[in-house]
């Protein structure tokens, strides 16, 4: 089957006939890449993603009107953006209570069971404080203390993430974040979604807050009269998001991480189950139009069984327009190497990758490069979503070569002690002087010059 077949022809590369599947309509959707050369892979695994450095000079003038009128640049463009404009920004108690009167108890057990996952598999992470003597007399050690104050940032629109919550806001409350400051943009009728505002209540978030977009970013940045200001920014967002955390991790507010687009990359051999591969790259495509999707497969007819999947499925999706949009961006990419397959993989660098193969523990062990695995028939990249345990908040845009993805870690900082006795600075001050005298810094040799000179 042909999905705007593209043959990238090299001395193993084998050219495919368009005509055997000219009549498909998805066809005109994924392209098609056979043993393409190493030199175009860059090109072909290519990502959608706008540039929001393009952005930065509509970002920057609403971030800095909200500097300087806190509330009421937010409340300002909060009309502007959503439509509405919130008596108060605050989430009231009462709003709380309706909210987890309006969740279905079905949802509420999920969330609890998801929570547990995700609280258990995170307070494993906690490491142990060792103290360490570098040699007689020079201990040091390492002490992990919580981020202070946490702003969360969670979509709504017509995606309500409130599975973001749990990642963000359990993680933050077993780390011991003081505070943590939730902000999600409301609907027509001024409201955030009840499943987030449950969510965030079982979480243990101290404030929410009606914003979105680059106001709720700005809002957490800067402080305003109703928002408090935070030390830290998580969660993902659209370009104008990702434009407007950039912006105010230069001076004001760390972040935690280059965001973008969601991704997937499935590879998948012939005893994979098509209706399993198109089922997971579909539940990436339907997150948005720029979102992208990659299938690697061994052979051509493993990848048309997985096409006609993808075909079948995506006729029976409500946001079938979106899913399609995502897959006119996306790539099949067959490669006979399972070499070759590890090697692209890591060159791409996926967000989520699935291991649908035989052999996923053997090409599992050669990944170096992605946010989060997904190993054999039985493990959806839904479950990493929602409640296995793992965190969904993870690096895009090839970033999982440097990020990780959020962990406990993320809302903790380390600091480093040290004591030196009496006996330690003996033994290490000498080579002190003759370090600091080689970098004519004379200030820091005599530091410990002084003291040696009163033994």
């Amino acid at each position: 089957m042909n999905l705007d077949c593209v043959c990238i022809e090299n001395q193993n590369s084998k050219i495919h006939n368009p005509e055997s599947d000219s009549k498909n309509p998805e066809s005109k959707k994924m392209k098609t890449y056979i043993e393409p050369a190493r030199e175009t892979w860059t090109e072909i695994l290519k990502r959608p993603v706008f540039d929001v450095s393009e952005l930065f000079s509509l970002v920057k003038p609403v971030l800095e009107e909200i500097q300087e009128t806190g509330d009421l640049a937010l409340k300002k463009y909060t009309l502007k953006f959503d439509g509405v404009t919130p008596e108060n920004l605050k989430v009231s108690e009462e709003e709380f209570t309706e909210a987890e009167s309006q969740v279905s108890e079905e949802l509420k057990t999920a969330i609890q069971l998801a929570s547990e996952n995700i609280a258990r598999f995170h307070a494993s992470q906690e490491n142990e404080l060792k103290k360490i003597e570098t040699m007689p007399g020079v201990t040091c050690w390492q002490k992990s203390v919580p981020v202070e104050k946490v702003g969360l940032y969670i979509p709504g629109g017509t995606a309500p993430l409130f599975s973001t919550v749990l990642m963000l806001a359990i993680p933050a409350k077993i780390a011991g974040c003081k505070e943590v400051v939730l902000c999600s943009p409301p609907g027509k009728d001024g409201k955030i979604n009840p499943a987030i505002l449950y969510a965030a209540r079982i979480s243990g978030v101290s404030q929410v807050f009606k914003l979105g977009g680059v106001q709720a970013i700005g809002a957490m940045a800067y402080g305003t009269e109703s928002v408090p200001k935070t030390d830290k920014i998580f969660g993902p967002g659209n370009q104008y998001v990702v434009a407007a955390k950039q912006l105010v991790s230069i001076a004001d507010v760390a972040i935690d991480m280059p965001a973008g687009p969601s991704e997937v990359l499935v590879v998948a051999d012939a005893a994979a189950d098509p209706a399993f591969v198109a089922a997971d790259l579909l539940s990436q495509a339907e997150h948005g139009p720029d979102s992208q999707v990659v299938l690697v497969c061994s052979a051509e007819s493993t990848a048309d069984r997985i096409k006609q999947e993808l075909l079948l499925q995506t006729a029976q999706l409500p946001r079938k327009d979106v899913a399609e949009k995502a897959l006119s961006h996306s790539v099949c990419v067959i490669l006979k190497s399972k070499s070759d397959q590890v090697d692209l993989i890591n060159e791409y660098a996926p967000e989520h990758l699935i291991i649908q193969t035989t052999d996923f523990e053997e090409i599992a062990e050669g990944i170096i490069n992605a946010g989060s695995v997904f190993l054999g028939p039985f493990t959806p990249e839904s479950a990493g979503d929602y409640a296995s345990g793992t965190n969904h908040t993870l690096p895009t845009n090839g970033w999982a070569k440097s990020f990780s993805g959020v962990n406990l870690d993320s809302f903790r900082k380390k600091i480093t002690f040290q004591k030196i006795t009496a006996e330690g600075l003996k033994n290490l001050g000498p080579a002190i002087e003759v370090m600091a005298e080689a970098e004519l810094l004379d200030a820091h040799k005599n530091a410990v010059t002084i003291r040696l000179n009163k033994f």
